[in-house]
C-alpha cells in the first residue's frame, strides 16, 4: 500500500492507527427490506422491555442440519500451557434438527430434536410446548418468516387457540429473536466441542445441556429500544448512502478521464 500511495511505510502506519482503519478485516451485513420493519421491531422489542401480564413470552426458532460429527484422530484435552486441541477433519454420522422456544422472562428452554425441520415436525414441537405452558396464560410466539412456520396445519392449529398469538420478526432479521442467543451458546459450549459418533449421541449432549440451562436457567436481558434500534439503522443508512454516492463520484471521474 505504501507503494501504490508513493508514501513511507511508516506513514501508512501512523495514518491507519490514528483513523482505526483496519483493511484485511472485513465484515458483512444486510438490510431488511420488510415494508412492516418498524412496526415488527416495535412489537417484537416492546414483548422484551414490556412483557404483558398473565402472559409467557417464548422466543422459537430451529436449528437445522445440525452435524454428529466425530474427529479424524483423538481429542488432545487442555494441559497446563496448552489449549484443547482436536483435527480440522471430521467423519459425518447424519444431521438432526433442533427446535426450541426459550422462556424471555427465565432463560428456560423447551427443545426437541427430529430428524428433519418439515411443517408436521413443528406442529408437533408446538404441541410440545403447549404440554409445558399453564393452561391459564396466554402464549406470545416470537418467530421469524420461514415457510415452515406458516403452514395451512400451523395456521389452522395457532388459530384455534385464542390464547396464543403470533410475533414475526423482520424478514433478514434473525438478531430480534433471543432464540439465536440460544442457539449460538449451545453451539460453541457443546456442539462444535463435542464428538458424536451418530445423531442418537448427538441428541442426547443437546438434551444434557438443555438440561443443564434449565437446572439454573439464567434470562438473555435486551437493553435497547426500538427507537435506539432504529435510529442506529437510521445512522447505517445515511452512511451507507455518503459511500455508493463517493464510489459513483469516483466512477464518473474515472470514465471522464479525470
Amino acid at each position: 500500500m505504501a507503494q501504490a500511495a508513493g508514501f513511507a511505510p511508516s506513514t501508512i502506519h501512523r495514518i491507519r492507527k490514528a483513523f482505526n482503519l483496519q483493511p484485511h478485516r472485513t465484515e458483512t451485513f444486510k438490510l431488511s427490506t420488510d415494508p412492516l420493519f418498524v412496526e415488527k421491531v416495535r412489537d417484537v422489542v416492546g414483548l422484551y422491555l414490556s412483557p404483558p401480564e398473565h402472559a409467557m413470552v417464548l422466543c422459537v426458532d430451529e436449528k437445522s442440519q445440525i452435524q454428529a460429527l466425530d474427529r479424524s484422530q483423538p481429542l488432545l484435552p487442555m494441559r497446563p500451557g496448552q489449549i484443547e486441541r482436536r483435527t480440522h477433519d471430521y467423519t459425518r454420522h447424519g444431521t438432526l434438527t433442533l427446535f426450541a422456544a426459550l422462556d424471555a422472562a427465565t432463560g428456560a428452554i423447551i427443545g426437541r430434536c427430529y430428524p428433519r425441520h418439515r411443517g408436521r415436525e413443528f406442529l408437533s414441537f408446538l404441541r410440545e410446548v403447549g404440554r409445558n405452558v399453564p393452561n391459564d396464560l396466554d402464549v406470545h410466539l416470537i418467530m421469524d418468516n420461514y415457510a415452515t412456520h406458516k403452514t395451512p396445519a400451523i395456521r389452522k392449529w395457532l388459530g384455534s387457540r385464542p390464547r396464543w398469538h403470533v410475533h414475526f420478526t423482520p424478514t433478514a432479521s434473525s438478531w430480534v429473536n433471543l432464540a439465536e442467543r440460544f442457539f449460538a451458546e449451545i453451539t460453541e459450549k457443546q456442539i462444535r466441542r463435542g464428538v458424536h459418533r451418530s445423531t442418537e449421541e448427538l441428541e442426547t449432549a443437546i438434551r444434557a445441556y438443555i438440561e443443564g440451562v434449565n437446572a439454573d436457567p439464567k434470562p438473555f436481558r435486551w437493553t435497547k429500544s426500538a427507537d435506539d434500534i432504529l435510529a442506529a439503522i437510521k445512522r447505517f443508512c445515511l452512511k451507507t448512502l455518503e459511500v455508493a454516492a463517493a464510489q459513483a463520484e469516483i466512477a464518473r471521474n474515472s470514465e471522464s478521464g479525470h
